[in-house]
């Protein structure tokens, strides 16, 4: 198991809070890299909470479905050719031992290879099978998201400790079935597979792209250019191929009569996390964070403390990575830890300090809400409010130095005095452009490099 990933957690905070104060903070960043170790070897925890243990059991090989949406507008504009070129892409960047199918997407779902509802391996020829199946595929009928999305949640089923992934191509709204019908799918996927999606074109919606990939652990872009999809739908799948631990989920436990308010995954993207959690034990819940490769990802905790006397010091979390057990019944594989602490202080230079990481996150959430909610009010009239919340996007875009963003809202704001957040809307905006800039609000920048911590578990 020496190409399995070492997991690894560390904490970011300031553990000091003034006498009564309730409220804690911390960036918790997890990452998995390197060469393995034994599994099941834990680590201690330092003194920024951090804590590295063994690696975990390898699952059960992969699995992936291409969703390509086959209704009638795609007939349009080159898109149809270009999923189809995405899509064998794709295939072509499977490794042999996949497990794999291709849906079309239309009123309905229909199975495009292999025949039958089923998945089957990659090998040299269910891969031509594949790339001539998909060579066939035409464009008719509406778009009915949620019963395409069942259909990969039936066919995934089968396969339950692989790492389990989608890829989904839309260009247009979910208008042939209910708000209902793409909720209940939703919530029957969820935590059966991570989907990752792209709207093509300028028709479809962000806000519906955005709940489904939410709800599916995965991420959303804008292809305004249907000849970008075969780089997406490439770029898409090796990533989905160097995922190599699956159902790995957050677990923390906190005090008693303590409260954890969210937690939010903080980077890649912006994606709160909070509704779901899964009790997993005494003041303890688990948080899904999906299939796992080498890579690191953030995610910012607030807990809600009992308030303590001067001197106090106390746990406010205990944050775990873990992973199933490799039988159904056995207990959960603990991959990393690493503590939340708090400590009273009358020293107010030491409770007014903000941990750096802390503060950035904090403006980057600010940042997304700020953007979304400007084009929301923009697309209603409502210039006064789109004015004031796009200006305030300037603002912090250039605070966490999100020069991606700060580009995109130049395209929908003039930008008078960027110090101020004082902005002119654009009169003549594409729709290409408020595409780009609503999807890409929650896509994050990091920090520089944690500093130090000081003895006493602080940072400077």
């Amino acid at each position: 198991m020496s190409d399995l990933p070492e997991f690894t957690i560390r904490v970011d905070q300031n553990p000091y809070l003034p006498a009564g104060g309730r409220e804690m903070h911390a960036i918790v960043t997890v990452g998995a890299t390197g060469a393995t170790g034994a599994t099941g070897a834990t680590g201690a925890t330092g003194a920024t909470g951090a804590a590295v243990a063994g690696s975990a059991a390898p699952a059960a090989g992969s699995a992936e479905i291409i969703i390509i949406d086959t209704s009638g507008s795609m007939s349009y504009s080159g898109k149809m050719a270009a999923a189809k070129r995405a899509a064998r892409a794709a295939i072509n960047v499977m490794r042999d031992d996949v497990h794999f199918a291709v849906i079309a997407g239309a009123n309905g779902p229909r199975m495009i290879f292999p025949r039958g509802d089923r998945l089957v391996r990659m090998s040299a020829v269910t891969r031509e099978r594949a790339l001539a199946a998909v060579g066939r595929l035409d464009a008719a009928g509406g778009t009915a998201i949620g019963s395409w999305l069942s259909m990969a949640g039936r066919l995934f089923a089968d396969h339950p400790g692989a790492v389990r992934h989608a890829i989904l191509l839309t260009d247009g709204k979910n208008q042939h079935e209910t708000d209902e019908q793409l909720d209940e799918a939703l919530t029957q996927c969820a935590g059966v597979f991570v989907c990752d999606a792209r709207g093509v074109g300028t028709d479809w919606d962000p806000a519906e792209l955005r709940k489904i990939t939410s709800a599916l652990l995965g991420s959303f872009l804008d292809v305004p250019d249907p000849d970008d999809l075969e780089h997406h739908f490439r770029e898409m799948t090796e990533s989905a191929m160097g995922k190599q631990v699956a159902d790995v989920a957050l677990r923390v436990w906190t005090p008693r009569h303590a409260k954890l308010r969210f937690v939010k995954q903080m980077v890649p993207t912006v994606q709160d996390l909070t509704g779901k959690r899964v009790e997993s034990g005494t003041q303890t819940g688990d948080y899904p964070l999906g299939a796992w490769g080498r890579e690191e990802r953030e995610y910012h905790l607030c807990v809600e403390v009992p308030p303590g006397d001067v001197g106090r010091q106390m746990r406010a979390a205990w944050v775990k990575l873990v992973v199933p057990g490799a039988a159904p019944d056995a207990p959960a594989q603990e991959l990393a830890m690493g503590n939340v602490l708090a400590e009273w202080t009358d020293d107010e230079a030491k409770s007014t300090r903000i941990n750096a990481r802390v503060a950035h996150h904090t403006g980057q959430q600010e940042l997304a809400e700020a953007i979304q909610e400007g084009l929301e009010a923009r697309r209603k009239g409502d210039e006064d409010t789109a004015t004031a919340r796009l200006g305030r996007a300037v603002v912090l875009a250039q605070k966490v130095g999100n020069e991606q963003i700060a580009g995109l809202l130049d395209r929908v704001v003039d930008v008078l005095d960027p110090a101020t957040g004082t902005v002119r809307l654009k009169k003549d905006v594409s729709k290409a452009d408020e595409l780009s800039l609503d999807t890409r609000s929650v896509r994050t920048v990091r920090t520089g490099p944690a500093p130090r911590s000081e003895p006493d578990g602080t940072q400077g």
